[in-house]
């Protein structure tokens, strides 16, 4: 199939295919006399391995790393669980930071009146010197 069809087929886009082929994350593609890419079904399945990586947040390392650990049939799986829960400690961090920004910016919000006042708590405070959101900005770096 050419790329149009194997992205429509994967739910991954022609953009990103080639991307990936670019970066090394898939093989590049087969060609046809004309110059067209050409892809299996079995480089349809690695597409929609990488897209539903994607969609649980692994960053294209730990793809690559979960392709590899996939294409190897003599893997131990406890390799691919050391990476799983390893991204399971890294969104809960993430969650932390998200909520830690969640909850500086609601005590802003709260304490701006939200009427026709110039005086604004929220534009204060980001202005600040004295690092008034250093707890939400300290936990997303």
């Amino acid at each position: 199939m050419n790329i149009g069809e194997a992205a429509h087929a994967s739910g991954v886009s022609a953009k990103m295919i080639r991307h990936y082929e670019e970066t090394g994350l898939i093989p590049k593609a087969g060609r046809t006399d004309a110059g067209y890419r050409v892809y299996s079904e079995r480089d349809v399945h690695l597409l929609r391995f990488i897209r539903q990586s994607r969609q649980l947040g692994f960053s294209m390392k730990q793809i690559a790393d979960l392709i590899g650990l996939w294409l190897d049939q003599s893997r131990p799986s406890r390799k691919v669980k050391q990476l799983a829960e390893a991204h399971i400690g890294e969104l809960d961090q993430r969650i932390r930071e998200l909520q830690a920004m969640k909850s500086t910016l609601e005590q802003l919000a709260h304490n701006c009146h939200g009427d026709n006042r110039p005086d604004c708590p929220i534009l204060d405070a980001l202005g600040a010197d004295d690092g008034c959101c250093a707890h939400a900005a300290g936990a997303a770096a």
